[in-house]
This record gives structure tokens, sequence and C-alpha cells, in this order.
């Protein structure tokens, strides 16, 4: 059962749990339906001749209705009159025979013991019914309501949303560090610090709304008689409390929030329903976390993103099932000769409508699912053949996922011994993003790498999460440099010295260099000039098809500078 509405004296809108009122209480109905059933059994009594009979006993049935809906104080009220009604009453109606005072005493004693035993089990039932759902709405971790409850109020809501002028919205709230306090101090600690905050976001909406555990790590505000606006400026002050320290045995703990919402302003009436606005609402909050937001309002186009990426996803599937995905070679030139270094792998998808998908669309989101694991091995393979025809340096991309599955590199390591290739020929690319997460998991899994014999590179250098300390603590083999730093070195003199920096940095550590995106005969000789050592881009090759890379690679001809 839901939590209605009732309104205050101040107008706002109020949650009550309608169990906290007997059935009876909310309609005048029933207390007439009491008396027309006394009458309509002392009228039976007395046609029938009298409380010699046994008709008497009907009036037992207006009792026990009154004790299920009024409880005790009813059962007791009701079974007084009762017997009152049946001591007014001749024993013989026929013969005018009056009942003698024991006999109408003894039958309201018996019918005051059956109304007061009927509402007293009346009102255990329903107090431990309301006991029972108080449970069941509740998450005991941390005493707040829990999303049984949120689910029940919002279909209470929805029920009389049409004869409403206001709005509803919701706001979910992802507390993006209690894993953190869940690893460091525990279950109880991140579940007080989700009561914690919960409270403080009650403070917030007043009496204008409700707070909710929604998961381990999730909060959810309903807050009603709101517009989009009112709804914005409560997002700002979630945000804001989340700025606020909250202790923890003994320790301040600051919380990172990432919010969510939906409102039912957005929807047609009769096109709204409680699982949408919670879907709504969770999908703006992932829509948030990808693009590194701290607030998202749901708006129609994140949903048919979302579809799309789903899609997008089981195709993936079944393309690799169905030999979609095919790889392109880019070469890499040793920059002070000219000469062809080696090559990078870059996976292409063309699905069965020969359409090509740009790697962009689908890479970003594969990576952040199991199947990043299957694509990596298909990359591998592809790669570890292609270097039996052409024995240089190949480079294979890994992504975070991959750096932390031991499984993956066995397999890699199995593949090399397999195809029977040198593994010093065989690069692994890691952007920087894969070394943030953890950089001590990060240095024992690239070690593994090297005592393989595997090369490792850093791709994408420079523009994330750039460190001394990584080059320093990692054992790679190379840095390559992005193209941002790579676009401008021609018309820009800072960008021709920070190249240059890295450069002697590299080179200082004891790394191949490798400048990517070069496209113009000017970038090379600039990178020569600083003493880049390789590069790859346009200029020299695109991606391409294994044939076509052999061929191509046949006819080569070292770049004059």
């Amino acid at each position: 059962m839901g939590l209605p509405l009732t309104l205050s004296k101040q107008g706002h809108w109020h949650f009550y749990n309608r169990l906290d009122w007997p059935v009876s209480a909310r309609s005048p109905w029933y207390l007439s339906v009491l008396i027309a059933m006394l009458a309509a059994a002392t009228f039976v009594v007395y046609r029938t001749g009298g409380t010699a009979y046994a008709y008497p006993y009907l009036i037992l049935v207006p009792v026990l209705f009154s004790a299920a809906w009024y409880g005790l104080v009813g059962g007791l009220l009701c079974a007084l009159v009762a017997g009152l009604a049946m001591a007014a009453m001749p024993l013989d109606v026929a013969r005018g025979v009056d009942q003698a005072p024991s006999n109408w005493l003894l039958r309201l004693l018996l019918y005051l013991v059956l109304g007061g035993v009927a509402g007293w089990l009346f009102q255990s039932l329903r107090r431990a019914f309301r006991d029972h759902e108080r449970v069941v709405r509740t998450d005991t971790r941390s005493n707040l309501p829990n999303q049984a409850a949120l689910e029940d109020d919002l279909h209470s809501w929805l029920n009389s949303y049409k004869s409403r002028t206001s709005h509803l919205g919701l706001i979910v709230v992802r507390i993006t560090d209690i894993v953190e306090v869940l690893e460091a101090m525990g279950a109880d600690a991140s579940d007080e610090l989700a009561a914690r905050v919960g409270r403080r976001f009650e403070h917030l909406l007043a009496d204008r709304g409700r707070v909710y555990r929604f998961s381990v790590s999730e909060l959810m505000l309903l807050a009603y008689d709101v517009d989009d606006k009112g709804l914005a400026d409560l997002a700002d002050r979630i945000l804001e409390a989340g700025e606020q320290n909250v202790v923890l045995q003994g320790l301040p703990v600051r919380v990172q929030p990432v919010l969510g919402a939906s409102f039912s302003g957005d929807h047609a009436r009769d096109e709204l329903t409680a699982d949408s606005l919670i879907s709504e609402a969770r999908i703006a909050l992932f829509t948030a976390m990808d693009r590194k937001l701290s607030y998202c309002h749901y708006v129609p186009e994140f949903k048919q993103k979302t579809r799309d990426n789903i899609q997008l996803i089981a195709r993936v599937r079944h393309g690799l099932d169905h030999h979609e995905f095919e790889i392109h070679y880019q070469p890499k030139i040793n920059v002070q000769d000219g000469s062809l270094a080696g090559c990078e792998c870059l996976i292409r998808w063309r699905d069965g409508h020969d359409r090509f998908i740009p790697p962009g669309r689908f890479m970003p989101k594969v990576e952040s699912t199991t199947l990043i694991t299957p694509v990596t091995e298909f990359v591998s393979r592809e790669g570890c053949d292609f270097i039996k025809q052409f024995p240089k340096t190949t480079s294979i991309n890994f992504s975070a996922h991959n750096l932390a599955d031991e499984r993956l590199l066995k397999y890699l390591e199995k593949l090399v011994n397999r195809c029977g290739i040198d593994p010093e020929l065989v690069e692994i690319e890691l952007t920087e993003s894969a070394l943030i997460q953890n950089l001590d998991t990060a240095r024992e899994a690239i070690q593994r790498m090297r005592n393989i014999g595997f090369g490792v590179s850093i791709d994408d250098f420079g523009t994330g999460f750039a460190s001394f300390d990584y080059l320093r603590r990692l054992p790679i083999t190379g840095i390559k440099i992005d193209r941002a730093f790579v676009c401008d070195l021609e018309t820009d003199e800072r960008s021709r010295k920070l190249m240059g920096c890295m450069v002697d940095l590299g080179h200082a550590l004891d790394l191949v260099v490798t400048a990517e995106g070069v496209e113009t005969a000017g970038q090379y000789r600039i990178l020569k000039t600083l003493g880049c050592d390789q590069a790859q881009g346009f200029y020299f090759a695109p991606g391409l098809p294994a044939k076509q890379f052999l061929a191509w690679s046949r006819y080569y001809r070292a770049v004059d500078a």
C-alpha cells in the first residue's frame, strides 16, 4: 500500500501512511453502515419473536464489523450499544414476557467480550501489518525509505496526477566515493554516510518531498510542487550540501555527488509512469557521469542515445562472430633516416550493409564493457599473424580493462609462441587514462609484459595524466606524443619548444619518442630537427588493409627531408 498525499495548513503536500488511520475513519459511510446493520438486526429480532430465539445473535455481525473497522474501542462501543438494544427488547414479543436482568446482563457481557477480543485482534493485526509494511518500505541499514517505498509513493502521487496542477521532480544522487568509504571503513561506515547525507537532503526538502535509499551508492529525492527552475535550484543546493564534510569514525569525509533529474512536467499526463520517471533520472545520472558533469536534467535525446549505444554494443558481438571487423595498419617511420620502423594495428568495422562505423563511435563503449576482451583478442590475433608477413614492430592498443586482465596477457603470450614470432616485435600501447586508476597495479602489469619481451609505450602522451612520477616508476619503453602537440609545430613557437622538451625528456629516460598525427612535410622536418625518433600520420600513409599495406611498404621510399 502506498503513501497518499495530504494537504497541510500551509498548502504543502505531506505523505501519510494510510494504515495510521482506521479504514472507517476515512468515510462516513462506514458509520452509516454500522447504524443500518444495528437497526436491521434489532428489527429482525423484534419481528421474529424476541430475544428468546436465535436471531439476537445477528447483532454480533455489526459488532464484528465495528471491531474490524474501529479496533478495540469500536468493538466495545458497538457491543455496548448492541447489548443495550437487546436489553430493551422483550424475551417474547407475542406473550409480552420481559427478559430477566441476569439474561440481558449476561448477553451484554458476552457482546462486550466478543467485541473487545475481536477489536483487539483486528487492531493487533493492523499494527503488525503496519510494522511489516514499515520494514518492507525501509532500508534497515540506513533507516531511510527504500526503493519499494519510492515506487509506492510515486504510484500514489500519479494516481491523483490528472487532477493536479503542480508537478513532481525526481533527483537521483550518486555518492561517487561511497565505495572508497566501504573499502576503507567497512559497510557500517558506508551505510552511516548514506544515512547522514540522506538526512541532510531531507532538511533541504523540508516538507516538500522525501529522501529514499535507492541502492548502496544512490539516493532518490522526490520533490513535489516544483517547476523546472525549482528543480534546478534544488540540485544546486544538493551539490552545495555535498561540499560539507561528514565525520565518520572520527574522520572527515567529503561527499562527491553526481545528480540526474527527471520532471513530470516533461510528459503528457497519460504517458507518465513511475518507472519512466525513475529510468529517466538514472539515464540523466549516467549522462552526467559520462560527460564528467555534476548534474544533468533528462532530455529525450539521452534515451535515444542510450538505446543506440545498447543496440550498437549488441551488434559488436554479432560483428565479431560474422567477421565484420578488420585491421588496418598505419606505418611508423624512423624520423632521422626515413626508413620504415613498424606499424600500428587500427580496428575498423564495416557492418553487414558495408557501412563504415567510426572507431570513435563504438570503441569508447566497448572499452567500458567485457566485450573489450574479445575485441582485443581479435586485434592481437590479426596483429601477430601480420607480423609473420611483416617482421617489424607492430603496436597493439590495450585499454585500462585489458591492463588488469592477467588472462589476456597470458593469451597474448601463448599467441606469440604459437605464431613463432619474436615478442620484441610486439608493442603494447597504453593510454595515460589506463594508468590513472591504480599506478601500482599498472606497474606490475607492465613489468609482466616487459618480462615476456613486449615493448610498452604510453599513447596520447601529454593530454591526460602526464606525470614525471609515472615515467620514473613504470618500466615503459616509449612514449607517443599526441597529435595535439604536432598540429601547430609550423606556426607556434611554444608548440615547438614544448615538443622539444618532451623529446628530450623521453631521451633522458632512454625511451623511444614517437609523434603521431604528422600531416605535412614541414612538421616532419621540425620533428627531425628536434631529434624525434619515430612519426606516423597521413603524411606518410593512412591506416591500410593488410594487402594494401604490404604493397605500399614494398614500394615505399624514404621521405626526403
